[in-house]
């Protein structure tokens, strides 16, 4: 894998979709700055820049693309456009109608998935998501991010042996913003 950082990218997200104010994070954490990246998901050439630097970071192996809702479905979408690997859409929780399931797609048993999601600060939903994939006989090692604000060199999954490959950190948007 190759990490190849993209000074513009990272100072073209961070101007469409960094917010300041006083936040709650998914985590409960208070923030007074946000990312919102459906600001940059909802603009085609951005999203596409990004999906075309995590073809990049996906693993080896990697047999379906699983996009979190909601901001990683777009993400995954665009991913699985590039590459041709089938998508997997998995909800926050398992749907309480018709097919009941977590995650909607292609049988998930025996395969190897890459998770696809837009921003990680704690990994709580990715982590979710990890465990009940895994339940349902899923290989899950890696998840491939848009946005990774967590701690620099702290890995917020390492309790689920999962790998986080961002497309971009919390720092590079940092640098970007004071470049600006």
């Amino acid at each position: 894998m190759t990490q190849h950082h993209d000074p513009a990218l990272a100072a073209d997200i961070d101007a469409a979709c960094r917010l300041t104010g006083e936040f709650t994070l998914r985590s409960g954490q208070q923030a007074t700055e946000y990312f919102d990246k459906y600001l940059f998901e909802a603009q085609p050439a951005l999203l596409d820049r990004v999906a075309t630097a995590m073809v990049g970071l996906l693993p080896g192996g990697t047999e379906l693309l699983g996009g979190l809702e909601l901001g990683g479905v777009p993400i995954a979408t665009m991913v699985s456009a590039k590459t041709g690997l089938p998508t997997l859409f998995v909800r926050k929780k398992a749907k309480e109608y018709g097919t009941c399931k977590l995650a909607e797609g292609p049988e998930v048993a025996g395969r190897t998935i890459t998770l696809i999601e837009d921003v990680i600060t704690t990994g709580g939903a990715v982590r979710d998501a990890t465990k009940a994939l895994r339940d349902a006989g899923a290989i899950v090692r890696t998840v491939v991010c848009a946005i990774d604000r967590s701690p620099a060199d702290v890995n917020p999954l390492a309790d689920v042996d999962l790998e986080v490959r961002p497309v971009l950190t919390k720092a590079q948007l940092d640098a970007a913003r004071d470049q600006a």
